[in-house]
């Protein structure tokens, strides 16, 4: 329904913002990774891409400030047992490229530190995702000569990198060629981060 949602940014609280645009006032709810990034725009412009999530009692609006973390909430949320709340939980405690790097490296711990997610859960989370990211592997790429065995395991850091970028909705090719050429031996996270930058150019 809702793409996203630009205007004068005119409040943030602890995991809502509200902007008004053209007039009318949304309140989204936020994470606590998007509610660090808005705290210095109060008052000046903002744009949160959107989920809009339609309950029996009523809607709930999500914003996210990066096309990235409304990714990892729409993966989280696929996840059996895993509801708005908790996705929004695991993004507050880490972003969206740490938590492709955790779900690409097994990291139930990382996952588990988010308020209301247990470790079973984090495990479920980990488990369904490689699944879905391999089935879509085979059925997108298989042409490339890919499967979804080329998922997991990683043998490089590029190699970990390519897989976090899967988790973050792109493709093969779409990671392959933001990382080449880059130096093997940068920090994983850096890389990431660089790679990320050159997609949303």
């Amino acid at each position: 329904m809702f793409y996203y949602i630009s205007g004068k940014l005119v409040l943030t609280e602890a995991n809502a913002a509200v902007i008004d645009n053209q007039g009318i006032a949304y309140r989204l709810t936020i994470s606590g990774s998007t509610h660090a990034k808005l705290s210095s725009k109060i008052g000046g412009d903002a744009k949160l891409f959107t989920y809009l999530n339609v309950r029996e009692d009523g809607l709930d609006l999500f914003g996210f400030y990066t096309q990235e973390e409304l990714n990892a909430f729409r993966l989280l949320i696929s996840v059996s047992g895993v509801g708005p709340k908790a996705a929004m939980s695991v993004l507050s405690q880490m972003s969206p490229e740490k938590f492709a790097v955790a779900v690409g490296m097994g990291d139930t711990k990382a996952i588990s530190r988010a308020p209301g997610v247990g470790a079973k859960t984090a495990a479920r989370i980990i488990l369904e995702l490689k699944d879905k990211i391999a089935k879509q592997l085979s059925q997108e790429e298989a042409a490339q000569g890919f499967s979804g065995d080329d998922f997991l395991p990683a043998k490089s850091n590029v190699e970990e990198a390519v897989n976090a970028l899967l988790v973050l909705g792109y493709t093969r090719g779409e990671a392959a060629s933001v990382l080449k050429g880059m130096d093997p031996a940068m920090p994983l996270e850096e890389m990431i981060t660089a790679a990320l930058k050159k997609l949303v150019k």
